[in-house]
């Protein structure tokens, strides 16, 4: 498992994914205020009354927190958060779950000895990140498109009452494939999160407990997780930008068509537009989700070696 990368998984792929889900879906609930958030910075665009620029609504994390709890109510900081948990079940589960075999399998099977190379765990994370959001892709656009909602006029008329009527609108109004609306980003930012999540958490550790004073402990576990968060949003806030805006507004024709129309509009800053709230949101999620992981994954085991 992600918690030893000099063995093969000694807990099933069933447990796994369950203590995998399970871990993300509680990271979810908790860190979704700050998720959302960071898709309202993301989405906001510059604002121009004639020749001035208007002040943004939105202006760092906690005021975007504040901003959204005092004009729509603190319910609205867990708006997605149904689909959210769709996303984790099945992207949490898959992506962590199938770590470890396909890791096993490309250093050659389970024979390898010694340490798994860097590059292994990188190319293992990447292909189960894009495994794994291929399949929940539909979860994370109504989780965007709900998010969203909030930033509508006073008194528009909402689009979606909940996640399930969201799912059923997007496939009668767009068909069923606009629900991989934003697929390409998506896969991207994904697998280069997954990659620099669970690679750099499982690297972050191994040294770490290679390191006098250090054991396997919530310590160790807290820092790996504080480390696979960092990595995570330098490397993966300008593709997460571009996914929020394609699956937000449905003007953007291709993932290049938003790349280069953010650009030019709102600057190449714009591309780590949220990246505190980005940063609080993966980085305190990491922590909760791997502190989670490991203590599942120690029941898992225990009722499975019963």
């Amino acid at each position: 498992m992600v918690a030893d990368s000099k063995s093969k998984s000694d807990i099933s792929f069933a447990g796994t994914f369950v203590s995998s889900a399970f871990s993300a879906c509680f990271a979810e609930i908790c860190t979704i205020p700050l998720d959302t958030a960071k898709v309202r910075l993301q989405l906001q665009k510059k604002a121009v009354a004639g020749d001035v620029v208007a002040l943004p609504k939105y202006r760092g994390m906690l005021g975007t927190v504040a901003t959204i709890a005092r004009e729509e109510g603190l319910s609205a900081l867990w708006k997605g958060i149904v689909p959210g948990l769709h996303r984790q079940c099945l992207y949490g589960g898959l992506r962590i779950g199938l770590y470890d075999p396909i890791k096993t399998l490309y250093c050659g099977g389970s024979d390898f000895v010694g340490d798994v190379p860097l590059t292994k765990k990188i190319l293992a994370a990447l292909t189960t990140g894009a495994l794994a959001i291929t399949v929940a892709n539909p979860t994370d656009l109504v989780k965007v498109r709900l998010q969203a909602e909030g930033k509508l006029p006073p008194g528009a008329p909402r689009r979606y009452s909940g996640a399930l009527n969201a799912y059923s609108t997007i496939v009668r109004q767009e068909g069923v494939g606009a629900l991989w609306t934003g697929i390409g980003p998506n896969i991207a930012r994904n697998s280069i999160i997954n990659a620099a999540e669970l690679a750099s958490y499982d690297q972050v550790k191994e040294t770490l407990l290679k390191l006098p004073g250090f054991s396997d402990n919530v310590v160790t576990h807290l820092l790996s997780g504080l480390g696979a968060g960092f990595f995570a949003v330098c490397i993966g806030s300008p593709v997460d930008v571009v996914k929020s805006r394609m699956m937000g507004d449905s003007a953007y024709k291709s993932t290049i068509d938003c790349f280069l129309k953010t650009l030019k509009n709102d600057g190449p800053l714009a591309f780590y537009k949220g990246f505190i709230p980005n940063f609080g949101r993966l980085g305190s999620w990491n922590v909760i989700m791997f502190l989670t992981l490991e203590q599942a994954k120690k029941f898992v085991k225990s009722i499975e070696s019963s």
